[in-house]
């Protein structure tokens, strides 16, 4: 923060305090009236600050982040946090993977493999991965089916993680079955 903020809140501080002041002066005969309304708008204030900061974690959930243009071609909204996550059905079962052009291939959590039907006791964590967070076992899986509005794909190559993943990634194994993966306002467009 600079002087001029400083000095723009101190203003604006100083010129509340005058209306405040005023306020108060002009109606002191009713007193608990206005300590009621000022309650009264301090909480509707404190509400409606409340709903534009959770603006940003309801809108996913009101709104479909993704779309099918028909024809191959799938739409996909950035979120909140500024990625793309897209819902696929994983051997039928929902699966939201972030879209990640970093990551090589197709990364399912435990709790993800094991919605989808994958018997996580019996796989054997074998392979290595570097992640943002350190290394990880891997175990290699073929995935029965993968659909995303309405493109299936069959005995896609996925690798279960039995570290900390706070999703499932798509990565470019997947991603590379696309014709073109273009990003215009805000939007990834994946066309067959």
């Amino acid at each position: 923060m600079d002087q001029m903020d400083t000095a723009r809140i101190l203003y604006l501080s100083l010129l509340l305090g005058a209306v405040g002041f005023y306020y108060v002066i002009a109606n002191r005969k009713r007193m608990g009236q206005m300590v009621r309304h000022a309650v009264l708008w301090a909480l509707i204030f404190i509400g409606a600050l409340a709903a534009v900061g959770l603006w940003q974690d309801v809108r996913p959930r009101l709104a479909p982040a993704q779309m099918s243009m028909g024809d191959g071609i799938v739409t996909v909204d950035r979120d909140h946090s500024g990625h793309f996550s897209v819902m696929a059905e994983v051997n039928g079962a929902p699966v939201e993977f972030l879209v990640d052009t970093g990551a090589s291939n197709v990364v399912l959590s435990k709790e993800d493999a094991e919605r989808a039907g994958i018997d996580i006791d019996n796989l054997a964590f074998t392979g290595h991965a570097q992640t943002a967070n350190g290394s990880v076992r891997t175990a290699a899986v073929k995935i029965d089916t993968l659909e995303i509005e309405g493109i299936t794909d069959s005995r896609v190559r996925a690798y279960v993680t039995d570290g900390e993943l706070f999703g499932s990634l798509l990565g470019m194994d997947y991603l590379q079955r696309y014709e073109s993966i273009e990003i215009k306002q805000n939007k990834l467009i994946l066309t067959r």
